[in-house]
C-alpha cells in the first residue's frame, strides 16, 4: 500500500466469505490488527438485545434510531481499540454498518431503500470517522441472484422476516456500489476464493507474498 491506512474493512452479505478473508490478511503482514465486529467491542447493549427474542427485538421492537446508534457506538469503541502503527480489520465498516440499519430500517418501517437510508444516514450524521478502506464483496452483481447464491450456502431455511431483509441488504449494498459508497467492489461470483483473495489484496496494494511489509 502507497500509504497505509488506519482501517481496512470487508464488507458484504452473509455468507461471502468475510471472515475468511479478514484472517488470510490477518496472517500476511503482521501490520494488520484484527478487530472483528462491532459487538465485541460494546458487548452490554447487544447482551441485552440478545437476552430475549433477539430476531424480535431488532425487527420489531428496537427503533431504528436505537439501533443505529449501537451500531456506530460499537463502531468507534472498535475504532478506539487500534493500536498505534496499525492498520485495523474491520468486519463490517461504516458503510456497511449503515446498509445494515438501512435494510432493517425498510423492513420494519415500510420505507423505500432511499427513503430508509436518508433516514439512517441523517442519524449517523457527519460523524468523524478515521480513513477507511473498504472492500465490497458481493456474490453477484445481480440482487436476486446475489441473496440465492449467500442463501444456498447457509445450509438451512432462513425463515421469518429474515429472507426478506437479506434480499433488501443485497440491494442497498448494490444500491451504494453504484454511489461509491466503498472503496472498490469485488464480484465473487462463479470464483475461487483463492482468485477472490487475490482481487482483495490486489485492491489492497498489497504484494502478493507476504514479507513483513504492507507493499
Amino acid at each position: 500500500m502507497a500509504q497505509v491506512p488506519d482501517f481496512v474493512s470487508l464488507n458484504g452479505p452473509d455468507n461471502v466469505g468475510k471472515t475468511t478473508h479478514l484472517v488470510r490478511l490477518a496472517e500476511r503482514w503482521d501490520g494488520f490488527q484484527p478487530l472483528g465486529a462491532v459487538h465485541e467491542h460494546d458487548p452490554e447493549p447487544w447482551a441485552r438485545a440478545a437476552a430475549g427474542d433477539y430476531a424480535r427485538w431488532w425487527f420489531e421492537t428496537s427503533t431504528t434510531v436505537e439501533l443505529t446508534e449501537m451500531l456506530l457506538a460499537g463502531h468507534a469503541k472498535r475504532a478506539a481499540a487500534r493500536e498505534a502503527g496499525c492498520t485495523g480489520l474491520l468486519d463490517r465498516g461504516l458503510s456497511m454498518l449503515l446498509a445494515v440499519a438501512t435494510a432493517t430500517c425498510v423492513v420494519k418501517d415500510g420505507l423505500t431503500v432511499g427513503e430508509a437510508f436518508k433516514t439512517v444516514t441523517g442519524i449517523a450524521g457527519s460523524r468523524a470517522t478515521a480513513p477507511e478502506v473498504s472492500i465490497l464483496l458481493l456474490p453477484s452483481l445481480d440482487a436476486e441472484r446475489s441473496y440465492a447464491i449467500t442463501s444456498a450456502r447457509e445450509g438451512r431455511p432462513w425463515t421469518g422476516i429474515y429472507p426478506a431483509y437479506q434480499k433488501t441488504l443485497h440491494a442497498v449494498l448494490l444500491h451504494q456500489a453504484e454511489h461509491g459508497a466503498y472503496t472498490a467492489v469485488v464480484d465473487c461470483e462463479d470464483r475461487s476464493l483463492d482468485d477472490v483473495h487475490s482481487d482483495v489484496v490486489d485492491r489492497l496494494g498489497l504484494s502478493p507474498l507476504a514479507d513483513g511489509s504492507p507493499r
